[in-house]
């Protein structure tokens, strides 16, 4: 079983992907970038407000956050990437000695969130139960640009059976601060997608019998404009090792 842990303990010791951990607690995805390119992130969440809806924006290099008083953002994520003109250098399980002073970190609704409300109305989570990543996909749907980034959605994928799409779709409708709604059910090849054993991020999940695939907008869109766009330089989270907050996931349902 996955162990119950409190947002205070993940954020210290544990180092893998977060699905299934602090049950209750809303978890957030992570970019930080310059201040020469914090705008062109802020106007690109706007503008993508389903893959990138914001929960918080820091201040020039601060790494606090509203979501958890005490979070040290360089080094309170289990494992972070660090990009240098949109080319992946590092997954290092501390950032505190690549942060640097003119870094905007943009903190952004994580799928996970609405996981506890999914397991209350009966709908069952395959990554979970299997303790594997959830598995996440690039897509052939683009972004609007802003500024100098563009780039395609990223999403993620549950398998649901069918009986209980309707279900998950009413629940997660509910939290539209952490992704809402699915973009899509069924065929992956509509959303451009080849196969479903190999994910661009996470890990391939195994359907049972009459699940079908479930599609969320993702967080990890951000990482794929910064692949696309090329900054000098971004900090991200690790798809799937998320920031945990304080902020019970009830507070962003509607």
């Amino acid at each position: 079983m996955t162990p119950v842990m409190t947002p205070a303990q993940v954020r210290r010791n544990h180092r893998g992907p977060t699905a299934g951990l602090a049950d209750g607690y809303a978890q957030a995805n992570l970019i930080a970038v310059p201040k020469d390119w914090a705008y062109d992130v802020l106007l690109f969440t706007q503008r993508n407000p389903k893959p990138c809806p914001v929960l918080d924006v820091t201040d020039v290099g601060s790494t606090s956050t509203v979501l958890a008083g005490n979070a040290d953002l360089m080094r309170d994520l289990p494992r972070y990437r660090i990009w240098e003109h949109g080319e992946l250098k590092e997954e290092p399980a501390d950032a505190s000695v690549h942060w640097q002073d003119d870094l905007v970190a943009f903190l952004i609704g994580c799928s996970f969130t609405f996981e506890s409300a999914l397991k209350k109305a009966d709908v069952p989570l395959r990554h979970v139960e299997q303790q594997r990543n959830v598995p996440m996909y690039v897509t052939d749907r683009e972004c609007r640009p802003a500024g100098r980034l563009h780039g395609p959605m990223v999403v993620s994928m549950r398998y649901i059976p069918a009986d209980l799409v309707d279900t998950a779709t009413r629940v997660t409708a509910r939290m539209p601060a952490v992704h809402g709604a699915p973009v899509h059910v069924g065929d992956p090849g509509a959303l451009g997608i080849e196969d479903l054993d190999r994910p661009d991020f996470g890990d391939r999940t195994d359907p049972h019998e009459g699940d079908v695939p479930v599609f969320w907008a993702c967080g990890v869109t951000p990482q794929a404009a910064v692949m696309a766009s090329k900054p000098p330089f971004a900090i991200t989270h690790a798809p799937g090792h998320m920031f945990v907050t304080d902020v019970p996931d009830t507070a962003y349902q509607l």
